[in-house]
């Protein structure tokens, strides 16, 4: 495999949590959400370095000793994920390969596995396309219009939850978003940015611990995962 980088976007205003502390830095088992998600990458020797895009008025990054990491870096992030992404890779192109890989990660995903991110490398280094992690649909998933009214069920069978990370190229997932952003389309996840340029993704199985932290309940839930990681590793 060529040279493995990440970046995080951690910009984010976090509006849904109804905090007013942004939710990367909201603090679960002692440490910041971002401290832990820090972490669960610089525990994979293979990551050479990675880019964190913060708020450029961030407030809060004394709270987390990981970006202090010599592996670890930061750049301004943007108004909306995908800007703070592209912020991300363009720092990169000082440092990387145009062929390295590169992994976007969530920062508010502080319980990935290790073995998930060790199996979504080893996909990506078998196949050499695109893929990210994802939960297959365990829920009936109904179609409604803008009324409300269920207008069709989706077969489950083909429906993923997209996780975090997503590996792709670096110059390949650059070139995506910045097509995407200069079109104004929505990118929801760095996926469907490559899909756009019409290129392969593969899904390879997560687990149902990956969650996104996205409102207060949420910090429960995670604290529940991280603890009993802890117990297991």
């Amino acid at each position: 495999m060529m040279g493995l980088w990440a970046v995080v976007p951690a910009a984010g205003a976090s509006r849904r949590m109804a905090s007013e502390v942004p939710k990367q830095y909201a603090t679960i088992a002692g440490e910041a959400v971002l401290e832990h998600t820090l972490r669960r990458l610089l525990a994979h020797p293979d990551i050479l370095g990675i880019v964190v895009a913060l708020d450029p008025s961030d407030e809060y990054t004394a709270t987390v000793p990981s970006l202090n990491n010599p592996r670890v870096s930061t750049v301004s992030g943007g108004a909306e994920r995908a800007d703070s992404v592209l912020s991300g890779l363009n720092a990169l192109t000082t440092r990387a390969q145009a062929e390295d890989w590169v992994i976007v990660h969530d920062a508010a995903r502080p319980c990935l596995p290790l073995l998930d991110l060790e199996r979504l490398i080893g996909y990506v280094n078998e196949h050499r396309c695109g893929a990210i992690l994802a939960e297959p649909s365990v829920d009936t998933i109904k179609q409604v219009d803008n009324k409300g009214q269920i207008v069709g069920t989706l077969d489950r069978a083909h429906l993923w939850r997209a996780q975090t990370p997503q590996m792709f190229r670096l110059h390949e997932l650059r070139a995506a978003l910045a097509s995407c952003l200069a079109r104004g389309d929505v990118i929801t996840d760095e996926a469907s940015a490559m899909e756009s340029g019409d290129f392969s993704v593969h899904v390879v199985a997560g687990s149902a611990c990956n969650i996104k932290i996205t409102v207060a309940e949420d910090l429960t839930l995670a604290e529940m995962y991280l603890q009993s990681q802890l117990r297991v590793g």
